[in-house]
């Protein structure tokens, strides 16, 4: 809201006339797959502006080769960016500031999964509810949230307990979620049970079998997302297992290690 009171502001200073206000509230500019930054270049491509107003420049995309894309096409269609930090936009301005807006992604990644480090080691979940816990709301001295903090589930625990079971007896997967869907039982997302729920991918740690956390462990830094050039879609490489990150936390244990090791073998 204050980035778009100071565009108008300059914008009625200048006497332009504001012909509409695109955003993304709360959506990463590392990706040009947002609703807003769609709708602005396809009232560009009609001519329904001359001008794009931004804050700054990371405002449109932190991604230097999106930068650079948008210039190009702006240009094209004789549509020029102005930003309050940088004035008008140039070529020159678009290597530096595209350079610099990469970089400053890039450490925000790194200082992001450091973060998230500390908290694995620390014993807490960094992301995601798995099924059969439930979040714990507590507060540090200084009454911020302490993020990361899980208490187990009685009767979703029962549940897992029962697939785990089932698998390990030699029960196939959408066996198990036929049964649970026939027995009326919810899904984590609240609908039907499929195969996928229950066995996904093991080396990523997908679907409930391959949940390390039921075994009382958290590992973190499985995979590794990279954006695919072009699409911007998320594709996920599987790391090194020197590179995962191992934290005990017997007390969110829900399935014994002679069952969950039952589970692995079958």
């Amino acid at each position: 809201e204050d980035q778009i009171l100071e565009c108008q502001e300059f914008a009625i200073r200048r006497g332009w006339k504001i012909v509409n206000c695109y955003t993304d509230h709360a959506i990463s500019g590392a990706s040009l797959n947002r609703p807003g930054i769609q709708s602005l270049m396809r009232d560009a491509a009609e001519r329904k502006f001359d001008i794009v107003l931004s804050e700054a420049l990371d405002r449109l995309s932190r991604d230097q080769g999106d930068t650079a894309n948008l210039h190009k096409q702006f240009l094209f269609y004789d549509i020029r960016i102005i930003t309050l930090n940088e004035n008008e936009v140039d070529i020159i301005q678009v290597g530096l500031r595209g350079t610099m807006n990469s970089i400053y992604l890039k450490d925000m990644k790194l200082k992001v999964k450091r973060g998230q480090r500390g908290r694995v080691e620390a014993g807490k979940v960094t992301a995601g509810l798995a099924y059969g816990y439930e979040v714990v709301k507590k507060f540090g001295s200084d009454g911020k949230p302490i993020a990361g903090e899980r208490e187990i589930n009685p009767e979703k625990a029962k549940i897992v307990k029962r697939i785990f079971e089932e698998y390990a007896q030699g029960k196939s997967p959408r066996a198990i979620a036929m049964d649970l869907n026939k027995d009326g039982i919810p899904s984590p997302t609240g609908k039907q049970w499929c195969s996928s729920t229950i066995s996904s991918s093991q080396k990523r740690g997908l679907g409930i079998i391959n949940c390390e956390l039921y075994r009382g462990r958290i590992v973190w830094n499985r995979t590794t997302e990279l954006r695919e050039p072009g699409t911007n879609r998320r594709i996920p490489r599987i790391n090194d297992e020197s590179e995962h990150v191992v934290s005990d936390v017997e007390h969110l244990r829900i399935v014994s290690e002679e069952l969950w090791d039952a589970a692995k073998k079958q």
